[in-house]
């Protein structure tokens, strides 16, 4: 095996590498462009055999080790996924939402961010994320918004279930969500939806019947405005949403929740179950 020399060899991997992964970047971006629409040659799920790897190293002349490389980088950044074996190789993934919250999350460990900053952010946009999915809800979705009140009916005074259960709340929101056709404003609130489930913690001194409160809350808001979505009225969506934030933001205070500024890592990474889209 031939050793890399650090004051020749190193430096021209490396600037291969960096190079090779700009162009693949490029590639992704601009290759295949149809009119004024640019669509991949590969989409997400293809890309196996080798075929991506194969036609980055002839469209860019690349060799097989620097090509390795940049593509184990966009690996590490979610665009893609790599499989070993006879019929493995690079396949183009579409970035998952869990990935995404997790580079946020480490960037945001640097910052200080406080529950009445995040609620903040939801009175703006919740009321109009709810509001913008009422006429594309599907009966599919309405049932699942009505099921979700049902699971989340408080019938425990267990501190680990109640708090669980607020967790699951999320879920509601997170329908709403996928119905809604602006992808900025879903991708905000999905954000701003994982970072509560899986950040927030409570004082160990809430009396549990703080929590079963804010879970009866929950579930008679959730209600009104599951009815207003099947009854397709979205300024009365609206208005009921933004009385929700109102109150979970009075809530959270109560029950003395704050964020857990952690790390996130790759093993906490696991995907959750999407809602129905």
């Amino acid at each position: 095996m031939r050793v890399i020399s650090c004051a020749t060899d190193f430096p021209v991997v490396v600037h291969a590498v960096f190079s090779l992964r700009c162009r693949m970047r490029s590639l992704l971006e601009n290759m295949g462009n149809i009119g004024d629409h640019k669509r991949p040659a590969f989409s997400p799920g293809q890309g196996k055999k080798h075929t991506l790897s194969r036609f980055i190293r002839q469209r860019h002349n690349g060799t097989c080790e620097p090509a390795r490389e940049a593509l184990k980088s966009l690996e590490v950044q979610g665009l893609i996924t790599i499989s070993t074996g006879p019929t493995g190789g690079a396949t183009i993934m579409e970035v998952p939402l869990e990935r995404t919250f997790q580079l946020l999350q480490n960037y945001l460990f640097f910052k200080e961010v406080s529950m009445e900053d995040i609620y903040a952010a939801r009175r703006l946009l919740e009321p109009e994320l709810a509001a913008g999915s009422v006429p594309f809800l599907s009966n599919e979705q309405l049932d699942a918004l009505e099921h979700n009140i049902e699971t989340c009916q408080p019938t425990s005074q267990e501190p680990s279930l109640l708090v669980r259960q607020r967790q699951a709340d999320l879920d509601f929101h997170d329908i709403l969500a996928a119905a809604n056709p602006n992808p900025f404003l879903r991708f905000a609130c999905e954000l701003i939806n994982e970072m509560l489930r899986r950040l927030v913690v409570f004082s160990t001194q809430t009396p549990p019947e703080e929590h079963t409160r804010f879970g009866c809350a929950n579930v008679k808001i959730h209600t009104e405005i599951a009815k207003a979505a099947r009854a397709r009225d979205s300024e009365r969506v609206r208005a009921l949403m933004k009385a929700h934030m109102d109150e979970a933001s009075e809530y959270v205070k109560r029950l003395d929740g704050r964020l857990d500024g952690r790390l996130i890592f790759d093993s906490e990474m696991a995907p959750r179950p999407r809602p129905l889209s």
